[in-house]
């Protein structure tokens, strides 16, 4: 049967529109990878910029002999690895990364503590509960040199108001922040009272996602409040816990400015820690030792990564 030219020319117009589309397809393909890569260059120029250079150039200054002079003129000497050999063989050494993983560690248990029962706390609604979760905001909103300030000034030996308190019910004043047994303790309570918002935003969102038919399943097979904790509120918090050490980890690992504007690390380096150990020696002394500084702190880079690290291994295992 032969097919008029009528039929043909609609044959023809059905199968125009389904060809149209493959050529379409086809540009966009082959534009892809160039419509991807203009979507990454800016994260890829921040992260050399930002992330990337900074870290090349601490290695430099770390196997170099920098001084002012040198950062003039260009001329450091390459020394290798003696700078990290001069910094964990000096009597500094064992003293600061002794305090480093107390100020760490009582930190992060006590601000997680805290902040997982404030969480618990909140999450049954009642009237106050958002007045009060702002306020428990307000650490996490002031400037750091306010709420350090305001520390020192409370721990103060003779004007304080923690010592008159003490004063008032019967008992002596403590030198907090001028004695050597007391300072690295001071400045660990600052820092709970600074991390305790932190913690308490991210667990009471991580609360949010738990089902309350789980919560109600619960009750109905007869569960109190603290088995139904420990068997349904923590292990189901498990992996935003987990997140949230590992930021708070690495977050006071590198903690300065509180550290510095209450105690400086003394007296007698009774608080100094590796990140002020290595603020110390850049510019506080009045003779910068950028070398010795830049070693410091790739040690913190190296016990953060580790920790890193073992984040990760820890979420495969859950994963499998």
């Amino acid at each position: 049967m032969t097919t008029t030219p009528t039929r043909r020319t609609a044959h023809a117009a059905k199968e125009a529109p389904m060809q149209a589309p493959k050529r379409s397809a086809q540009r966009t393909i082959h534009g892809s990878p160039w419509i991807a890569a203009a979507f990454a260059a800016p994260l890829m120029i921040y992260l050399i910029a930002f992330y990337a250079y900074p870290l090349i150039r601490s290695i430099d200054l770390s196997v170099h002999d920098y001084n002012i002079r040198a950062f003039v003129q260009g001329d450091a000497e390459f020394v290798g690895l003696a700078n990290y050999i001069d910094v964990v063989q000096s009597n500094l050494f064992p003293q600061a990364l002794w305090n480093t993983f107390l100020f760490v560690g009582v930190s992060i248990v006590f601000q997680y503590a805290i902040g997982l029962a404030l969480a618990v706390f909140f999450r049954h609604n009642f009237r106050l509960s958002s007045l009060l979760r702002a306020l428990f905001l307000v650490p996490w909103l002031l400037p750091l040199i306010v709420s350090a300030s305001t520390w020192a000034w409370m721990m103060n030996s003779d004007s304080g108001i923690i010592n008159s308190f003490l004063g008032a019910v019967g008992l002596d004043p403590v030198n907090w922040i001028t004695s050597p047994d007391t300072a690295l303790l001071s400045v660990i309570i600052a820092n709970i009272w600074l991390g305790i918002p932190f913690n308490l935003v991210i667990l009471y969102s991580g609360l949010q996602n738990i089902p309350d038919e789980v919560y109600e399943a619960a009750a109905l097979d007869g569960a109190g409040a603290w088995k139904t904790f420990w068997r349904i509120t923590f292990p189901l918090l498990r992996p935003v816990s987990a997140i949230t050490i590992l930021l708070g980890l690495v977050y006071t690992l590198k903690v300065v400015d509180i550290v510095w504007i209450m105690t400086k690390g003394g007296p007698a380096n009774s608080s100094l820690t590796l990140a002020v150990w290595s603020y110390r020696e850049a510019f506080g002394t009045g003779q910068p030792a950028f070398s010795p500084a830049s070693a410091i702190g790739n040690l913190l880079i190296v016990i953060a990564l580790v920790f890193g690290l073992f984040y990760i291994r820890l979420q495969r295992r859950e994963e499998h």
